[in-house]
């Protein structure tokens, strides 16, 4: 995949899969997205151009980027239409391993019979899902990291079936892209969730016995261990629900020091799951994080 321009395919329109189609077409990959709620992925467009603009005005990239990147950038009618002819299908959907085989089971006879086909899956099995799809040898893990246009590292996870050339190629892809890969073994949460989780919940677990406030707790890993962003306000803008889904599968695949605290559930029972609700462990106004 070195150097050659490719038809790349992002399902999903969230803030990690806008994120991921970004950073794709910016490399100058034909990218098409899709989505399967009604209107997401032309929202998700439309949200993309208003970034670049602001970016552009602000004289972060230039105007003639931002031109290029929304060039290569498209909205498919189905998932199938979005993935005709494409050299890499690239899921971020919910962390759920049947909706995820049953996208790549409806999108792998419209793509190249030799596409790759990668899952920005935090935690779940990459052999697993080759082995539903029927084209395990095809199948690995591209793990980007939120915010994908500007977090260097991805998380490439080798399947136990991935064949060394699809590994080489999205190696090379990610390189492409200007990250700096990693290359990992389908094992639960694969490296940088298993560490990033356990972190969050131990921060969790602090907030809720009172040893310290979010913001302080936060301050302590962002001062003291230069981490940029800290734990709670990570797991803000992660997403509770999703923190809390890949604790409950590390916990049932690895054992209890994955156990989800307790204030986790009743947060995101209460639906406060972070920035995307407007408040978690911070009230979130205008994008900005204050806390409560």
């Amino acid at each position: 995949m070195t150097g050659r321009t490719l038809i790349v395919t992002v399902l999903g329109t969230g803030t990690m899969g806008q994120g991921i189609a970004q950073v794709t077409a910016a490399a100058g990959h034909e990218t098409r997205m899709f989505d399967a709620h009604e209107g997401a992925a032309k929202r998700a467009l439309d949200q993309i151009a208003e970034k670049l603009g602001k970016l552009a005005d602000k004289g972060k990239i230039t105007q003639d980027t931002r031109a290029s990147t929304l060039k290569h950038l498209s909205v498919g009618t189905s998932a199938s239409d979005a993935a005709l002819g494409a050299d890499l299908v690239i899921e971020a959907v919910p962390e759920d391993m049947a909706l995820k085989a049953a996208l790549f089971a409806e999108v792998v006879g419209a793509a190249s019979p030799h596409a790759i086909l990668a899952s920005n899956t935090s935690s779940l099995s990459i052999t697993e899902l080759g082995r539903r799809i029927g084209a395990p040898e095809r199948t690995i893990g591209l793990h980007f990291f939120n915010p994908p246009p500007v977090m260097e590292l991805l998380e490439v996870v080798r399947g136990m079936t991935t064949s060394e050339s699809t590994i080489e190629a999205s190696l090379a892809f990610a390189r492409g892209l200007g990250k700096t890969p990693i290359l990992v073994r389908d094992v639960p949460g694969f490296a940088t969730s298993r560490l990033g989780v356990i972190l969050g919940a131990e921060a969790m677990r602090m907030l809720e016995t009172g040893v310290a406030s979010a913001a302080d707790i936060d301050r302590g890993m962002e001062l003291g261990y230069r981490h940029p962003m800290g734990p709670l306000k990570l797991t803000d803008l992660v997403g509770l629900d999703v923190r809390l889904a890949i604790l409950e599968h590390l916990q049932r695949e690895i054992g209890d020091q994955f156990r989800p605290p307790a204030i986790l559930r009743q947060m995101v029972r209460a639906g406060r799951l972070g920035k995307k609700t407007g408040e978690g462990f911070y009230r979130w106004v205008d994008g900005v994080a204050q806390p409560i």
